[in-house]
Order: C-alpha cells, then sequence, then structure tokens
C-alpha cells in the first residue's frame, strides 16, 4: 500500500532510466521472442572477422563478384533502409582498437519478403547482427556481402550514441563501454597501455627479473608515505588495509635469495582524485641485489626508452614543447637546484624560519609545522619540478623524504634517492635501497611516532620486515614506476583517459 504522496515502486524489469526508444527496443525483443526467434542466440555461424573479409577481398573491383559465401557478425553502427534494397553498416574492433567496418546489402530477391520486413521492422543501431551471405563489391567499390540471411546475435536495448558527435567527458570516463563502441582513440588506448606493460616486463626479464604476486590485504601498512584504505577481515576479526606500496614484501624476497624481482599491480592510496592522481593505480616495484641507486637509473632509462620504440617515436610533444628522450638524462641535487632557482643558498642547515621566507616570496603554501626537510622537499616540487622538461633524475633528497632509502655514501645529511622528472612531473623513484636493520628500525619508529600523532600518512613499524632485515639482507637498488604516469607520458592523455574503468564519485553525488 502506497500513499497519494508516494510512489510505488518500480517492480516490472524495466530500467529505471528506460526512455521512450527503449521501451520501443523492449517491444521488438519480446516479438522477437514470441515467435520463437534468440534475441540473444548462445551463438552464430561465423565463418570471417569484417578484418579477415577486408584483407582477403581487398582486390575486388567496382561491381565484381566472388561466389563466397561467408558468416559474419558487427554491431550495426550505420542503416539505411529503402525500399527493395536495405544497406547497414557493421563495425568491429579490429588489431590495436582501430575499427573495422564492412558493409552488409539485404535484397529484397535475396532473402525474401518476410525476412526484409524483419530487418526493417526489428534491427536498430547498436544490434549485434549476423549476416550470411555473398562477398561483393558494390556498383559504388564499397567491399560487402549481400545477404541471402540475417539473425539477430545480440538486441541492444539502449540507443547507440551519433557515431560523429562527441560525448562529453564525464560520459567517456562514467561509462566506458559507450565511449569503446564510438571512438577508435578509447580503443587503441587499451591496446596501447597493454603495449607498454608487456615492454616493461619483457625489458626486467631480459635482465633476469622474476615477477612475483605480494598480498593486498595488509596487517601493516608500510612502503611508502601514505594514508591507506582501511577494510576488516572477517576470519580474524582484525583491522587490515589495501596496500599502498609493495616494497616491503619484494625486499623479504631478496633477503631470501631471490636476487632480481619485481610486481606490476595495482596500489590504493585512500588521497586525492584529479588530473594526475587517482585512489586506485598501477605501479612497477623492482629490486635488484648488488645494485644502487645509479644501475637502478640505468634500469629506468632502458625500461622508458623501450617503452617509445614499442609506441613509436621518442620525441613527445607537449604544450610545454618537445620532450627529447634521445637527448642527455640530466642530474640535479636537490639544494643545489633549489638554491639556482630561487637565489638564496639552501643547505641542510637553512633554518625552518629562513626556508617559511622564501616560501612566502614564491607563494609556495607550507604548514608552519612542517620540519626543514619537508619544507626543502615541497619548495623543490613546486618552484623546479614544473620547470624540468626532458628527463632529470632528482637526487640527493633530505633523508625524510623516503625513509627507505639508504644514508648517502658521502654526506650523511642526505639519502641515496632519486625521482624522475619527466614532462615536469614525477614519472618514478629510485633508492639505493636501506638494509641496515638498526637504521632502518630507527627510522620507521620515527614513523610510527608521526602516526601515533596523526599523520595518517607515516607508515607504521613493521616487526616481520625488520626481522627479514636482521637476517642480512644484500646491497640492492630499487626503482618504483607509476605506470599510468608513463602511459600518460606517451598519450598526452590525463590518467582517468588511461584507466580502463577508473574509480568515481558515484552518481547523482
Amino acid at each position: 500500500m502506497t500513499s497519494a504522496n508516494t510512489p510505488a515502486p518500480n517492480t516490472s524489469a524495466e530500467p529505471v532510466d528506460a526512455s521512450e526508444q527503449m521501451r520501443i527496443r523492449m517491444e521488438k525483443r519480446a516479438k522477437l521472442i514470441e515467435r520463437g526467434t534468440e534475441a540473444y542466440p548462445v551463438g552464430v555461424e561465423r565463418t570471417h572477422s569484417l578484418s579477415e573479409i577486408r584483407e582477403k577481398y581487398a582486390h575486388l573491383e567496382a561491381d565484381e563478384t566472388t561466389g563466397d559465401t561467408v558468416g559474419v557478425t558487427g554491431r550495426v553502427v550505420f542503416v539505411r533502409n529503402t525500399g527493395k534494397l536495405c544497406f547497414a553498416t557493421l563495425q568491429e574492433g579490429g588489431v590495436d582498437g582501430k575499427g573495422v567496418r564492412l558493409q552488409a546489402m539485404l535484397s529484397l530477391a535475396n532473402v525474401g519478403e518476410e525476412a526484409l520486413a524483419d530487418w526493417k521492422a526489428l534491427v536498430d543501431l547498436g544490434d549485434h547482427v549476423f549476416i550470411k551471405g555473398e562477398v561483393i563489391s558494390s556498383r559504388r567499390g564499397e567491399l560487402s556481402v549481400m545477404a541471402d540471411s540475417w539473425s539477430m546475435a545480440s538486441k541492444a536495448l539502449r540507443p547507440l550514441p551519433v557515431l560523429h558527435a562527441e560525448l562529453n567527458e564525464e560520459t567517456r570516463v562514467r561509462q566506458r563501454y559507450v565511449d569503446l563502441m564510438v571512438r577508435d582513440e578509447a580503443r587503441e588506448m587499451v591496446y596501447k597501455r597493454a603495449a607498454i606493460t608487456r615492454s616493461v616486463r619483457d625489458t626486467l626479464d631480459r635482465h633476469g627479473y622474476v615477477e612475483v604476486e605480494t598480498p593486498i590485504l595488509q596487517l601493516v601498512h608500510g612502503g611508502a608515505t601514505a594514508r591507506p584504505f582501511e577494510t576488516h577481515m572477517n576470519a580474524f576479526d582484525q583491522k587490515m588495509t589495501l596496500r599502498i606500496a609493495t616494497e616491503l614484501f619484494l625486499k623479504r624476497a631478496v633477503v631470501g635469495g631471490i636476487d632480481r624481482v619485481y610486481d606490476m599491480g595495482r596500489v590504493f592510496r585512500n588521497e586525492g582524485v584529479d588530473s594526475t592522481h587517482s585512489p586506485e593505480f598501477t605501479t612497477l616495484e623492482c629490486y635488484e641485489a648488488w645494485a644502487d641507486q645509479f644501475v637502478m637509473a640505468e634500469r629506468m632509462k632502458e625500461i622508458i626508452l623501450n617503452v617509445a620504440d614499442v609506441v613509436g617515436t621518442r620525441t613527445i610533444q607537449t604544450d610545454a614543447g618537445e620532450i627529447n628522450l634521445d637527448g642527455e638524462w640530466a642530474w640535479i641535487s636537490v639544494y643545489p637546484g633549489i638554491s639556482e632557482a630561487v637565489g638564496v643558498e639552501i643547505t641542510p642547515d637553512t633554518t625552518v624560519d629562513e626556508l617559511l621566507a622564501i616560501a612566502a616570496k614564491h607563494e609556495v603554501k607550507v604548514d608552519p609545522k612542517w620540519d626543514a626537510e619537508k619544507i626543502v622537499v615541497e619548495l623543490f616540487g613546486e618552484i623546479v619540478e614544473p620547470t624540468l622538461l626532458n628527463p632529470t633524475f632528482v637526487y640527493d633528497y633530505p633523508p625524510s623524504a623516503q625513509p627507505l632509502a639508504r644514508p648517502h655514501r658521502e654526506d650523511g645529511r642526505l639519502i641515496e634517492a632519486w625521482d624522475l622528472i619527466i614532462g615536469g612531473m614525477e614519472r618514478g623513484t629510485a633508492f639505493s635501497e636501506l638494509i641496515d636493520p638498526v637504521i632502518q628500525r630507527e627510522r620507521l619508529t620515527e614513523q610510527s611516532r608521526r602516526s601515533a600523532a596523526g599523520d595518517e600518512e607515516a607508515m607504521q613499524l613493521d616487526e616481520d620486515f625488520l626481522r627479514a632485515l636482521e637476517y642480512g639482507a644484500p646491497p640492492m637498488g630499487g626503482i618504483g614506476l607509476g605506470i599510468d604516469r608513463l602511459v600518460m607520458l606517451f598519450t598526452g592523455a590525463g590518467i582517468r583517459e588511461t584507466i580502463l574503468f577508473p574509480l568515481l564519485k558515484p552518481e547523482g553525488h
């Protein structure tokens, strides 16, 4: 029972946002089923893909016939029903995502009056159909299949977007399946990303790395300074987090004797969402025994140049200018780099007050409660980093920037770590890894104090990781590479475009 002011619940199978066009298509689906015809058959007698037809019969001249009968399928993206002869354009996703189209022709003489009438009455844009008939070239020279028969392969209940009309960005990202239907560029992004990740793996495999899988559910969050997602494991009645990094488990593997190891997979950080950040994203982390930050710089350079060759270019055009990956890959130290940019010498001994004054002068927002090291990193990131167009290794960071990096071999006030900046954005990072369990315990203890004091990004003290280091870890270098940002570099797209199904705010919020 409902009151006059309360709408009755929708108990039908009809979608809540059903339009008049959808209702008409639902009626067509019902008609197919009523007459004993499948609207969604388990399969059809497909003999060739559209791309195979195009390749095999590309030589046909206008108005030429072959005598070859084929069975093809495709999504109807254009239809023209005129009297005794109907035309349709079928589409499928082809090699590397480029859409392949082929014309289908249905004539009264070939399919008969009933089948032609059914075609006109039951087929809409977006339907998947099966066409059986002869391969021909039309009078205008259009490669076609002249149908002897047709059947529905999958009835589309929602109208297909107009192919030549631009989808707005929100629709493209939120309904990616629609974007994939109508834009070659969307499908090509999927194939390009797959080629990039395959290239990264190939490069590491050639250097003798082995790929492993590390846990996503973790009892202790660590390996990076980031705010984690929290969840609960019922079996242990235990609070857990989703991993923010794969580092600590990969280092355990190196301790155990797997000298070259990597994991490429999703990590999760409960932080902001913008054009360069997503709450879930893909990273590569790799670790190599008997290597240091300079060996890992060579590995990183090789990874990126190999990706460039797979994509097909070592020069990238951006709004800020051309990036030349074949040029010099520069090295810039943090303190001299920021000193040159602001015109004042800054060293590890520069006081917080002096740094706050520099930040105010250059309109860089900082928290007065930050220590000097954090302010220096912020100043560099805001003032210098955006100016670094060509590949640049930014190194000699203060210790708090990377609690898992080893102290500098020549200056104990610094650590052995670098960030790779390309196009004004960090693409990856690497360390000479900290393997001294005593210093690592001190670093993680300090992190745990910050966590207890309310710093949601600070790491927790991981006793098992420290126990692993206490068994003796070999000297090693490690890399962290954002796969999404690598794809962004080579495509010029934002992070929401590079991730096939990005996390979005729920509709209606």
